[in-house]
């Protein structure tokens, strides 16, 4: 599923692939214009948080309801929030980092649909926007991404434990990546694509127990593209 996006501006379209036709579908659009947004999906529900309208970063979340292919308007972040992660985990919702339109951030928040609530998480020690975020054995991993504070594109990771409520160091990357895409795969970690500065890469690594590896290059040098896991296959879309 597509949601949003930028062709050259912030578009509402939402498509979705059709495996058995090999094709791809349009669905209801969005209420709103978005790109750069977090997407994930909870309960049936497919939420589409924060993002860059063409005029502002937003803190607004919409939410598609896979039944009756409609659209509603969920409750709205504390913070504005373009180019963030989003995972879920232990039943919430879980917005990390991103750009408010006039800083990075290294905050995060969790929604709960149970209450309707965004409740304050811990920060993580970097300001990340452009993260790569996921979630592996009920954890959160921010990978990557830009510290607008220091103008650098990142190699580290940081690891959100719910259990203890704090961040830790992760495996560092063999890469810099920005805009990198992250998924699981199987019970793995991958990071595809992204950029240090003004190089895209088109390499991908696996995160291998405590360190990663490089897999296969892609085709193309993709930033800003979209991973997803089918099954033991790996898709990187757009970018």
């Amino acid at each position: 599923m597509l949601i949003g996006g930028q062709a050259p501006k912030a578009i509402a379209n939402v498509d979705v692939f059709d495996l058995d036709a090999l094709r791809w579908m349009p669905l209801n659009a969005l209420p709103q214009r978005r790109c750069r947004c977090g997407v994930g999906e909870l309960k049936d529900f497919v939420y589409a948080v924060g993002g860059f309208n063409g005029s502002l970063r937003v803190k607004s979340v919409d939410a598609y309801d896979v039944h009756t292919d409609r659209w509603f308007t969920a409750p709205p972040m504390d913070a504005r929030r373009s180019t963030l992660g989003v995972a879920v985990i232990d039943q919430l919702l879980i917005a990390v980092g991103g750009f408010d339109g006039s800083t990075g951030l290294s905050s995060a928040e969790a929604f709960d649909p149970r209450n309707g609530q965004w409740m304050p998480l811990p920060s993580m020690t970097v300001r990340r926007s452009s993260v790569g975020v996921t979630a592996l054995n009920g954890m959160v991993y921010a990978v990557g991404g830009y510290d607008g504070n220091t103008r650098n594109c990142l190699d580290t990771v940081e690891i959100y434990e719910p259990r203890v409520n704090r961040w830790r160091p992760g495996p560092t990357l063999i890469s810099k990546r920005s805009g990198a895409g992250v998924t699981v795969v199987g019970d793995r970690l991958v990071a595809v694509g992204g950029h240090d500065g003004p190089v895209v890469r088109e390499t991908a690594e696996v995160l291998d127990g405590d360190s990663w590896t490089l897999l296969p290059e892609m085709n193309v040098c993709r930033r800003n593209a979209s991973a997803v896991a089918l099954d033991s296959n790996l898709f990187a879309i757009g970018g």
